[in-house]
């Protein structure tokens, strides 16, 4: 099981156990994901870190004072 946390701008948007499918993006060094439809958006991981699933379940979602962050686990190794 792989965790990835992601940045959520709004309150609501997601809650535990939604399924949710993410899209990848590519920068000159690095991937970046987003929770389709632009709910939620990854840090910059690198190259050898890539996410091999498309599809995962929200595990958690919390607030602290730089925002909402939304985990989610996805059906795959650790990297």
């Amino acid at each position: 099981m792989r965790k990835m946390e992601f940045k959520m701008e709004r309150e609501g948007l997601l809650h535990e156990g939604d399924r949710v499918t993410v899209s990848e993006g590519v920068l000159p060094s690095n991937y970046y994901y987003t929770i389709d439809p632009s709910l939620a958006m990854s840090g910059n991981i690198p190259f050898n870190k890539r996410l091999v699933s498309t599809e995962g379940v929200v595990s958690a979602v919390t607030e602290n004072p730089r925002g909402f962050y939304v985990t989610v686990e996805f059906e795959e190794e650790e990297v």
